[in-house]
């Protein structure tokens, strides 16, 4: 294990340090900033199940969904400026959105993830479907919703990034991937990518899969499927890299593409330090980026309630593009204006508004557990019980 943690937060470094040692981790990273200042930098293991690869100080890997959490802060900031009103309707931007009994879904309802739009109706069958922005958001954009939008949640576990990364593209005539890297990574020196260059492969940690058990019939009759939940889940390629399955996820198609809902790569410094911008007012690394206004547009409750594909988990609520503290998530948060959101396998973004803090947390080895994975927990609770944190 290397990197530094400040006075008062070696309790985060004796947590990360026994995720290790017991091989709950086989390899990950942990960071913590506190009023702009980087207090934990950890990192230690391996990038690889044969444990042949140390985990350098700039290794990265697919974050999954916390690549979700980049395109809202870079809709966030496109709102903040004045492009883009997250209550007009998604068609002023994208107008052929509107087929189908789609022109009155606004962007808030992408962002909370209540346009109705979790998945696509036509099947997706191949990897390099998914790799095609423009047959991607074109099926959506003439597909019906599959609820009422605005009415309820479900999760756009892969349609988010394309819907709202199209909305992105048609205000500033670049993909979400550039606009983030541009305005936000390159400018805080960030090492997160939507849309990652060949030239940075041999950093790239490899996701180590869930050993998935045998499942009878008769288990697979207690958890039938919804429609919505089949829509969402069934209708993508039988190699998307689920938990069970990550080859694709080593793959050049994969990680060059623009999948701006899931195939972000980062590692913990660079989630944790990039949001900053949020956690103090839209400034980092000494750079005002947003107001704090705008910032602060990310608490505000859009929708709450049972969530219509992650059910039966418990009821979800969400801000704007971040999850709001809730009974979604099984951990206690020190304080109420704090936003959060994880990946599956293993990645964590905490950022709490009054404590001026974010939270970040990414490793290699998938867990069962994506909203109660005791790893990155164990650090958090840590963190926010360290003495350097002082009064919250």
């Amino acid at each position: 294990m290397r990197g530094f943690v400040r006075d008062g937060f070696r309790a985060v470094r004796d947590a990360f340090e026994e995720n290790l040692a017991s091989g709950a981790d086989v390899g990950a990273s942990c960071c913590a900033t506190l009023r702009g200042e980087t207090v934990v930098d950890l990192w230690g293991g391996f990038a690889d199940e044969a444990m042949t690869r140390p985990w350098q100080k700039d290794t990265i890997l697919t974050v999954y969904s916390t690549t979700k959490t980049m395109v809202a802060l870079t809709a966030l900031l496109l709102a903040d400026r004045g492009e883009l009103d997250f209550q007009a309707p998604v068609a002023k931007y994208w107008p052929e959105f509107a087929a189908n009994g789609k022109a009155g879904i606004k962007v808030s309802h992408v962002m909370s993830h209540a346009s109705g739009l979790s998945g696509w109706r036509e099947p997706v069958t191949a990897m390099e479907d998914l790799y095609d922005w423009e047959k991607m958001t074109a099926l959506l954009a003439a597909q019906a919703p599959l609820w009422e939008p605005g009415t309820a949640s479900g999760y756009h576990s892969i349609t988010f990034g394309f819907l709202i990364g199209e909305v992105v593209r048609r205000i500033a005539g670049k993909s979400v991937g550039t606009v983030f890297r541009e305005e936000i990574a390159e400018p805080l020196g960030g090492d997160f990518h939507i849309g990652l260059p060949a030239s940075e492969d041999s950093r790239v940690a490899d996701i180590i899969p869930l050993a998935m058990p045998q499942v009878t019939p008769e288990q697979a009759g207690k958890f039938a499927l919804s429609q919505i939940q089949e829509v969402t889940f069934r209708n993508l390629p039988g190699d998307y890299p689920w938990a069970g399955s990550t080859a694709v996820a080593k793959t050049r198609g994969w990680r060059s593409a623009e999948i701006p809902a899931v195939n972000g790569h980062g590692n913990a410094r660079s989630v944790g330090e990039i949001h900053c911008v949020l956690a103090n007012g839209g400034v980092a690394k000494g750079r005002r980026i947003m107001s704090e206004a705008g910032c602060r547009k990310a608490l505000e409750l859009q929708i709450e309630g049972p969530d219509l594909v992650m059910s039966p988990m418990p009821p979800a609520r969400f801000g704007m593009g971040f999850a709001l503290p809730g009974p979604l998530l099984d951990l206690e948060l020190p304080n109420p204006n704090t936003i959060h959101w994880g990946g599956g396998g293993c990645s964590w973004i905490f950022i709490d508004m009054d404590a001026r803090t974010t939270f970040a947390y990414v490793a290699n080895k998938v867990d069962r557990r994506p909203l109660g994975d005791p790893r990155p927990f164990r650090a958090i609770r840590a963190f926010w019980g360290s003495p350097g944190l002082g009064k919250r």
